[in-house]
């Protein structure tokens, strides 16, 4: 079966079997009623119009892409939802704009290409359209800078999806650091450790890799992803480690973060990879790869912590967001399942599991929509973080993850280069909220959340 084939088949036609009724998300908040343009319909953009579906009182007016064969497995998606066709614009790169302005939207979902995001969302705020942003939000530091004007100019907001702050043990941790389990937080970890290799590279015709092919040559991600790789050296894909760290640590909310160092590992996982499966006279098995295999980025924060954060995808290994949470009072390390918090774990200088702690501090948003975020994809949070952008657009609200947490969390990309490339030097990180930091309420993850 051709990869795009077993892609499809797995992923969206199975979909079907999933319990995730309509009715249960007839029953969340307001009924008024939203348009929602998506744009980009690939693999992700496909899973979210799946869920946004879902959805009554959401009309998906519109979508936009460039490739016919995603865009029919789109339609195909919401006619077996019993939603109305949408307007489809498929002219070429530019027909975003057509669609930004000949239609009536409240919302537009961008789940295209990196390179793409920050021009979608300036055109779409400019248009008087609110944005809901795949990560990062933007790969330069003046488009992060734009982001931020446009929003403030235009009134508009600008969300950053990243759904793992919406994680449930993620987000648990969050409520044990709001109620002083861990006391004053000092160090905090978090990263990337994902083995991408199989997504860099397709031939189409195996279902995991198999082939070496990248480019026009590749299909979905592989189209464009890969050639990050070639062309930059940084964390690339900074924002599912460094999101949820930054809500404990009130980044923008009382606390800032002042400077980085990045440094990087050689680059060797494409290369034997390409060796490995395709041999070493393959023509790809000539492309010289940028990115260091291992990308360390070290965070200094105003209020005195640290953040580290590692960029991993292009080696051997199982997934990990790797994540640590330190504080004057104990520590939580994600990928082992444990949690030491003194003079309340049951030895001293031990491990315990983290389980009960779960369960005690579960966040009461997963008590509330536990049953609706079931099913809903990435264990759930996919629901927490689509419905938080369509509820703030219903009742007209900033979303709790808001522009200057998407510029924060996005531009950690350029200035890890910036930073390699002369010799881990460190770089200053650019105040986006221009000082309001200082006086920055908390507005993610609180009990009266939408």
């Amino acid at each position: 079966m051709k990869r795009k084939k077993f892609i499809q088949t797995s992923t969206l036609a199975g979909l079907g079997a999933t319990i995730l009724p309509n009715v249960a998300f007839s029953k969340l908040t307001s009924k008024k009623r939203v348009n929602i343009g998506v744009i980009g319909t690939g693999l992700r953009g496909q899973w979210v119009l799946w869920l946004m579906a879902k959805y009554p009182e959401v009309d998906i007016v519109s979508i936009c892409d460039i490739d016919e064969e995603m865009i029919q497995s789109a339609l195909k998606i919401l006619k077996d939802a019993g939603k109305p066709e949408p307007k489809v614009y498929k002219n070429g790169d530019e027909d975003f704009r057509n669609m930004l302005v000949n239609e009536a939207l409240d919302g537009v979902y961008i789940a295209t290409p990196w390179e793409w995001h920050a021009q979608m969302s300036l055109e779409a705020m400019n248009a008087g359209v609110n944005v809901g942003t795949e990560v990062p939000a933007a790969i330069t530091v003046d488009d992060c800078w734009s982001l931020v004007d446009t929003s403030e100019k235009t009134g508009k907001f600008c969300m950053i999806m990243e759904n793992v702050c919406y994680r449930r043990d993620v987000i648990a941790v969050l409520n044990m650091v709001r109620q002083g389990l861990f006391g004053e937080l000092l160090h905090c970890q978090g990263g990337y450790q994902h083995d991408l290799r199989h997504v860099k590279f397709n031939d189409g015709v195996q279902p995991y890799g198999g082939g070496v092919e990248f480019g026009k040559k590749g299909y979905s991600e592989s189209e464009w992803r890969t050639q990050h790789s070639i062309d930059r050296n940084g964390d690339l894909y900074p924002t599912h480690g460094l999101g949820p760290v930054s809500t404990m640590l009130d980044i923008n909310r009382g606390n800032r973060m002042v400077y980085l160092t990045s440094t990087a590992t050689q680059s060797r996982g494409l290369h034997n990879y390409i060796v490995k499966l395709g041999g070493k006279f393959h023509p790809n098995a000539k492309v010289e790869f940028k990115l260091g295999d291992i990308v360390t980025t070290v965070i200094k924060c105003a209020n005195g912590q640290t953040i580290m954060l590692s960029h991993d995808t292009n080696s051997p290994r199982p997934y990990s967001l790797n994540f640590r949470v330190q504080g004057t009072k104990g520590i939580w390390m994600r990928d082992n399942d444990s949690i030491y918090i003194e003079g309340r774990s049951p030895k001293e200088h031990v491990w315990e599991s983290e389980e009960g702690y779960m369960t005690e501090y579960d966040h009461p948003l997963w008590k509330r929509f536990e049953e609706q975020a079931s099913g809903s994809g990435h264990g759930g949070m996919d629901f927490f973080i689509l419905r938080a952008f369509i509820e703030s657009i219903k009742q007209n609200v900033p979303p709790p993850i808001d522009v200057y947490d998407a510029v924060s969390l996005s531009v950690i990309c350029p200035l890890s280069e910036e930073s390699i490339s002369n010799n881990s030097a460190s770089v200053e990180i650019p105040d986006f909220t221009r000082g309001k930091w200082k006086t920055n309420k908390p507005i993610f993850g609180l009990t009266d959340e939408m």
